[in-house]
Order: C-alpha cells, then structure tokens, then sequence
C-alpha cells in the first residue's frame, strides 16, 4: 500500500471540527492498513494557529514548496480572511500543480474558489452559503443538495460533518470500501448518508460505476420537461427498450423510470433552496412531474418531508459558519 502523504491547511479561526473529523477517519484508516496515511498540519507564515473555539494549534509552516498527495482546505469564520491572504492562494495554486487531490470541508470551497480552482467545476459548500457563494462565484456549478462533491481532482464538502463523509470516500478511492466501511464504523457514522441529504445523485452514481448512459442521463437531466419515457430513453441510445431498460439496471442498481424520478427531485429541490422565487406549482412544471401533488409524493417518499419543506429563508444566505 502506498504511503499518502495528507495535509490539512488550517488558519486562524478555523472550525477545530473541520480539522479533527477528516484526521479522525484518516488515523483510524492507517491503523487498518499499516502506513496508508501520514496526516499534517500546516499553516502560511505561521507555525501557531488560533482556532475559533479558542484553542491553539501548533502546525508547521509553510510559504511556497508544500508537497503532498492531498490537499485538504478547511472552513470556520476565519475562511473570509484565509481567501484574502494571497500567500494562501498562491501557496494552494502551487500544490494544486502536483498534488493528486485537492478538497476543501464546508466553507473552505469559499477558498479554492478565490484561488481559482472551482471555475467551471461543480462543487458543494455548507448549505447556509449557497446564496452569498453563488452570487460571489457565478462560474463555480455549485450543487445544492450533495454531502460532497468530486469534480475530477478536486472535491468539495458540505457543512463541517460532512468533512467525514468525504474522508471515507477519499479512503475508499485509497484503501477500498471495505476499510472505508470499517472506519465508519469505528467512527459510528454512516457509512454513506442517505435521506435528505442524499450523497450521490445519479449522474454522480454513473460516474462511479464507470458512465456506460452517462451522456445519457446529462441529456435527460437537460430534458426534464419532456415525457422521457422508457421509449424515448431508448431511442437515444439506439436500444431497443428492453434491452435497454435491462441493461440499465444491471449497470446502474436502479430502473430508468428511479433514475428520471431522481433528477427530476434533485431538479426541483435545487431550484427550491435557490429563492428563485418560482412557485412551487411552476417548479412542478419545470422539473417535470407536471402537478405538485406528484412532485409532493416523490419527495416524501425520498426525503420524508414536502417540497416547501426545503425553501431557505433568504436572511440565511448571507452568513457563513
């Protein structure tokens, strides 16, 4: 097993949580597999760190040359200042060169994307920045309703627990899922959340399994307005429908018709928390389900609670953690 070098650049007033969730899963992985993970501390220009719940960190210091395997950006109060700092950006634009990963937990997404790093990707942040994020980074494809997110060699957490959930996806990419499953245990959490804050969407899912109807469901994700029967999904890749609809399920764990419910909930839940200020009547329309009431039972089915139920008041947008 190859020794991976982890580095978590922490900064004045940043969230102790962010810091000690990820470095919990990673330490509990390397007692699993001897030598897996050899986690670090660093900070720019400074070797003493003052988090924000008061405590002291000593880390070590870096300016330029950092390497690593990956690099991981925490969050707290302290992340408007960090992404002022251009010794910071620099010093993540320089590793980000070389090193395999780059992540951030919660509002440390705010950071990568000063540096640059998330333009034109898709990444998550802790769900009470969406509204301030997406106005400040409008060319960051932020994902409303996701845990984490990985766009290639870079991923992106949600709000500071979520930084575990990550953690265990970067251990399973690493070590497999079994350990990943093991630490998860240890650490008594889910191993993969489900619910209302679902981990993967589909598209996602597709990705993981290798993207045989990736291209597919990207069209369907485009679509969500048109019928997008069994029919028509297997026309567009040139199948006959029950080949298709058995070979779908086979790759993807999930019939067509789940998969179109799917998108069309994580559609209409994202145009919901983004006060748009559409109707709930014309989000229906626009994800697809056509009436509210079948929009309404989709997602108590999936999530246990109606659609209003996931309007943010507008005052929260504006307050990072």
């Amino acid at each position: 097993m190859i020794r991976r070098d982890i580095a978590l650049l922490v900064f004045d007033d940043a969230q102790i949580l962010d810091i000690a969730g990820p470095v919990a899963a990673f330490e509990i992985a390397g007692q699993l597999v001897a030598d897996t993970y050899k986690v670090r501390m660093i900070g720019v220009g400074s070797d003493q760190i003052r988090l924000s719940a008061g405590p002291t960190m000593t880390v070590e210091r870096f300016e330029t040359g950092l390497i690593c395997d990956t690099l991981i950006i925490v969050g707290g109060i302290g992340t408007e200042n960090a992404l002022n700092d251009h010794q910071t950006l620099d010093l993540i634009r320089e590793t980000s060169r070389h090193a395999r990963r780059i992540a951030s937990v919660c509002s440390g997404a705010y950071i990568l994307a000063a540096a640059g790093l998330l333009d034109g990707r898709r990444a998550t942040t802790h769900w009470v920045c969406n509204g301030d994020f997406q106005r400040r980074y409008p060319a960051v494809k932020l994902e409303y309703d996701q845990i984490f997110v990985r766009d290639g060699s870079v991923w992106t957490s949600a709000g500071i627990t979520a930084g575990i959930d990550m953690a265990l996806a970067l251990i399973a990419e690493d070590c497999g899922d079994d350990i990943s499953r093991t630490v998860a245990r240890y650490l008594v959490v889910p191993h993969r959340r489900m619910g209302g804050q679902s981990q993967f969407s589909p598209l996602m899912e597709l990705e993981g399994n290798g993207g045989k109807f990736q291209d597919l469901l990207r069209w369907a994700s485009e679509h969500l307005d048109q019928r997008l029967s069994v029919e028509e999904l297997a026309r567009y890749v040139a199948m006959s429908p029950r080949n298709f609809a058995r070979s779908f399920r086979l790759d993807t764990g999930m019939t067509p018709a789940k998969a179109i419910e799917r998108l069309r909930i994580d559609h209409a839940r994202a145009l919901l928390e983004r006060s748009t200020g559409l109707s709930v009547e014309q989000v229906a329309r626009q994800s697809g389900f056509g009436d509210t009431e079948r929009m309404r039972r989709s997602f108590l089915r999936l999530f246990g609670r109606p659609p209003q139920a996931f309007r943010i008041p507008a005052q929260q947008t504006s307050r990072k953690p």
